[in-house]
């Protein structure tokens, strides 16, 4: 499928429809390591709209304007403080880079192929700021969006600065420019701009002359593909996870409601509520509670034990060979008391997990699942704090990559709300990424477009470890 011909028609400066009222936020502990990360690059494919290019270009310039009036540090630069050495987004109002481009040989059925082919290399050229590091927003734009108009479709794809934005926040931003598009009069989910919590630091983080390099090569031969989860399955893989019979029917567990804003957080466990009956005053009454959420392995963590697995015997790594399976997570609901849900910035913290090859395959799926979810159970308040603390006595920026060829790296969440974003014109067709931040090992999960419990998962892998990944019938069993 060419790629080549994706035609940029225009390019547009945008500025907030109004005069940003913070004159700058200071990066934190948590932004600073991802000055050598790659710009996020995530997009929607949508259904054509009924305008014509011109109006349609008039429209996401009018909507972004006014997204960006509620979002003032987007629209600004990174800048260095030389007395200080610290590192600030100043909300100047620089402006963020709009692009009209044409594709008009590409159709949404070309762009979504078969669960058995990979994921074609167009998507690339539906996001600017390819190999731009975070650290370049000192003269870049923060954000980028281009709107590529296809045969049948139009692909929306964003690019953020990474040292501004983590996925939640990202998000937050998509979401509420599509809900400008469409014509809402007021935002659902306003941003929290606060500085003053423990992410915040005196320590400077150091930088060559010119600033940091990229940590992986960026030029190895690659594959992509998404692999589908049905929630069926994933309820089968937490159920065998679980040690329970993975051959019964599982049982369907009634979760309780969840807020937009709690599910913007990305969780990793499963949150559930028990009925307790407690006796006052001679009478009995039932009170529902959050139970805490480490009594069992997560559906997600369930998922990615299995990809952890299948993954490391695709790579037929020696027996004692030293495996990292690597997980963000948002220490937003960690800390105590809690960071708000929309804080704006990064507040993920990495925790790596290993194991020798042997260990991992030579067990079942619920050893690997139960030192994940070990994990991520113990990353508590007291957890978070202390990776800031021994982060700022050693200031550094996070190692991005597969240095050992043993490495996997999840990223991104099937909680957040990537199919919240019909800009006026219907939800979205499919959700993927650019060619940001990609290596050996790199996975990012996605919801499923139906919804529902449903996870795609963008798995990126050496050829030869990909084609043995096709063949692990252990993982595919899963794959829909």
């Amino acid at each position: 499928m060419p790629s080549s011909s994706v035609v940029i028609v225009s390019k547009h400066t945008v500025y907030p429809q109004h005069k940003s009222a913070i004159e700058s936020l200071k990066l934190s502990v948590s932004d600073l390591p991802m000055l050598s990360c790659q710009y996020i690059q995530k997009g929607v494919m949508l259904p054509s709209p009924l305008l014509s290019s011109a109006s349609l270009v008039s429209l996401l310039k009018l909507s972004l304007s006014k997204t960006l009036s509620h979002f003032p540090a987007l629209a600004g630069r990174l800048g260095t403080d030389e007395s200080t050495g610290h590192v600030y987004i100043l909300c100047n109002d620089a402006g963020v880079d709009l692009y009209h481009a044409k594709a008009s040989h590409l159709s949404a059925v070309a762009l979504v192929p078969p669960s058995d082919q990979d994921i074609p290399a167009a998507y690339r050229r539906f996001f600017q700021l390819d190999d731009t590091l975070s650290y370049a927003g000192h003269h870049k734009p923060l954000v980028t969006v281009q709107m590529t108009e296809l045969a049948d479709a139009v692909f929306v794809g964003c690019t953020v600065n990474h040292a501004v934005v983590d996925g939640t926040s990202f998000w937050n931003f998509f979401n509420t420019f599509a809900e400008i598009t469409r014509g809402e009069s007021k935002i659902s989910k306003a941003p929290d701009f606060c500085r003053d919590t423990v992410f915040d630091s005196p320590a400077v983080l150091a930088f060559p002359p010119g600033g940091p390099s990229v940590t992986f090569s960026g030029d190895e031969l690659l594959r992509e593909k998404i692999f589908h989860f049905s929630r069926e399955a994933i309820l089968r893989l937490k159920s065998k996870a679980n040690n329970n019979n993975s051959n019964s029917n599982p049982i369907e567990i009634q979760k309780p409601q969840i807020s937009s804003l709690e599910i913007m957080s990305k969780q990793s466990n499963d949150s559930w509520a028990v009925t307790n009956n407690r006796k006052s005053n001679g009478k009995i009454t039932s009170v529902t509670e959050a139970k805490p959420p480490t009594a069992e392995i997560s559906s997600f963590q369930s998922l990615c034990a299995q990809l952890w697995r299948s993954v490391t015997r695709a790579r037929k790594l020696s027996p004692t060979k030293t495996t990292t399976f690597r997980m963000a997570v948002n220490c937003r609901p960690r800390l105590e008391p809690r960071l708000a849900p929309l804080y704006f910035g990064n507040a993920i913290q990495s925790i790596p997990t290993v194991a020798t090859a042997c260990d991992l395959l030579a067990n079942d799926l619920s050893w690997g699942a139960n030192r994940l979810h070990d994990n991520v159970v113990a990353h508590d308040d007291a957890t978070v704090r202390r990776g800031v603390k021994d982060w700022e006595s050693n200031p550094r920026l996070f190692p991005l990559g597969n240095f050992d060829g043993a490495m996997i790296t999840m990223g991104s969440s099937p909680r957040f709300p990537m199919y919240d974003n019909d800009f006026g014109w219907g939800r979205p067709l499919a959700v993927r990424s650019g060619k940001a931040n990609k290596f050996d090992g790199k996975i990012s999960a996605f919801p499923g477009r139906e919804g529902n419990g449903s996870v795609d998962l963008e798995v990126v892998l050496a050829p030869e470890t990909m084609f043995e990944l096709d063949n692990d019938l252990e993982f595919m069993q899963y794959v829909s």
